[in-house]
């Protein structure tokens, strides 16, 4: 574990810890991973050594940490489950954050939420706002960013927004639709924290893209630009939710959850914030247009099979 530049990544064999520890491979830095999936197939050949997020073993934890200059923490739940829920990754993320202490971490760059509040009555909001609390209490330097909805290769919604569009002849939205968002690019969201991890001023940063949309706005630009435009049905939010588990049903997955539907018609995924990323999501689908929603993206199944790549879907 030597080396002049060491940093630690949570989920660098997932989704955004992977863009971010691609930009400090190609920086020349050396990295390792925290993960709960430390056998899953990943395109880093070796050079980036997994060691299990093992919150029960603190004395562990700040272990394999020890030597890094960076801890960047993507790690969180996006739904409470059986096997896994928001009270307890506000848990061990706590222990992470204690243990990064213990490590000698000079930085954390957490990855939190648009518009967390600790009165929130939705558990994610409620528990990024916990965590956003207890890294300020720490003593550490950190830099909180709070993006809105990730969108690239791997993501869930975009991709599950334009199966939708391409599998039934209506799409519906709940309520009139009118609640907005702002997504930024996974890369982009990447290059933000490896630039917030050379700093030591503490900062918290909305991780916005550079397009508003309406998330009536955001399907039919999908739609036009795919190729399978619909007609989108405003629905009561008891029903639409309902249209979402019976697909959830069919595909075994969450594909919405009544606390996500809130948070969207909460206008929780925006914040009236300069762009922090480059990268439009209208000129990314149309990049993608001609595979972007061929295939159902499952939460579920990628939480199950920890081996499977967390490739393109």
């Amino acid at each position: 574990m030597s080396g002049q530049h060491q940093h630690v990544v949570t989920g660098a064999y997932g989704y955004s810890g992977k863009y971010i520890a691609r930009r400090l491979l190609a920086r020349g830095d050396s990295v390792r991973t925290l993960t709960n999936s430390i056998h899953r197939q990943n395109e880093f050949d070796g050079r980036v050594p997994a060691f299990p997020l093992c919150f029960d073993d603190p004395a562990r934890l700040a272990e394999v940490m020890r030597g890094a200059k960076v801890l960047y923490n993507t790690y969180w739940v996006r739904f409470d489950h059986t096997d896994f829920s928001h009270d307890k990754a506000v848990r061990n993320t706590r222990i992470l954050f204690d243990a990064a202490s213990s490590a000698g971490i000079e930085r954390v760059v957490h990855v939190s939420i648009t518009n967390p509040s600790a009165s929130s009555p939705l558990p994610y909001f409620r528990g990024k706002a916990l965590l956003e609390q207890a890294l300020a209490d720490s003593g550490l330097s950190y830099a909180i960013l709070r993006p809105t909805v990730l969108f690239g290769d791997e993501d869930i919604l975009i991709h599950n927004i334009a199966w939708m569009l391409r599998t039934f002849p209506v799409f519906a939205v709940f309520g009139d639709g009118g609640y907005r968002l702002q997504p930024i690019y996974v890369d982009d969201l990447a290059e933000l924290a490896v630039a917030q991890g050379q700093s030591r001023e503490n900062r918290i940063i909305d991780a916005v893209g550079p397009e508003v949309f309406t998330f009536r706005e955001l399907v039919g630009t999908i739609g036009q630009l795919i190729g399978a435009p619909r007609p989108i049905l405003g629905m009561p939010p008891w029903l639409a939710r309902q249209v979402g588990a019976l697909v959830g049903r069919i595909k075994r997955d969450v594909t919405i959850t009544k606390e996500e539907v809130a948070g969207l018609m909460g206008n929780l995924l925006y914040v009236d914030s300069p762009p922090a990323g480059t990268t439009r999501l209208t000129d990314w689908v149309r990049q993608h247009a001609e595979d972007l929603g061929r295939h159902y993206a499952s939460e579920l199944a990628r939480r199950k099979n920890r081996e499977l790549s967390y490739g393109r879907l």
